[in-house]
């Protein structure tokens, strides 16, 4: 025993217990329900403006469009979305909502959350590369934020350990274990 825990015995004879532990075992619970929450936001502020959805005009997404080729990193992106501004903002905010709320439920955690890679790196390569220094462009904070929930995935609070769980039970049963 150390300050008061029970550790890991070498050869993982038995699971770690305390505060530190727990704390290492939840720790992406909260970058999870941020990037969640702000993604779901994301996705329903644009599905519910119409003007952001609209090809020209201002505040519109072509408006925007329009403004950022100039500057994008990647301008044959803004030229993909400007053939047809108002189906390239449905999907971004489609995508945005389902990745949000994917995120939350912790459902196809690690697919949910390439997907809002995807988005960010989309978004920073386009809307936010010039902002100078590269650090006011919040789109790469988000795509960074993104990779730690794509290599670990939603093992706690998640509909994904869930199915595996339920899964596992009806595995042992079939093989008579869990009987």
């Amino acid at each position: 025993m150390a300050h008061g825990t029970l550790l890991e015995q070498p050869g993982g004879l038995g699971p770690r217990r305390g505060i530190r532990a727990t704390l290492r075992r939840y720790a992406l619970l909260p970058l999870r329900a941020f990037l969640g929450i702000t993604f779901t936001y994301a996705g329903l502020d644009k599905l519910t403006d119409p003007t952001f959805l609209s090809a020209s005009g201002p505040g519109s997404l072509g408006e925007l469009l329009d403004n950022v080729r100039s500057t994008a990193g990647a301008p044959f992106l803004i030229d993909l979305a400007q053939h047809s501004p108002t189906v390239f903002g449905y999907a971004l905010a489609i995508g945005e909502l389902l990745v949000g709320l994917a995120t939350l439920l912790g459902l196809w955690a690690r697919v949910a959350a390439a997907g809002g890679a995807l988005i960010s790196l989309v978004l920073w390569l386009t809307v936010s590369w010039s902002a100078t220094p590269y650090y006011y462009g919040n789109d790469l904070a988000y795509l960074m934020a993104w990779l730690p929930l794509v290599l670990a995935g939603a093992e706690h609070f998640s509909a994904d350990n869930a199915l595996r769980l339920r899964r596992r039970r009806g595995l042992d049963m079939g093989l008579g274990v869990g009987d």
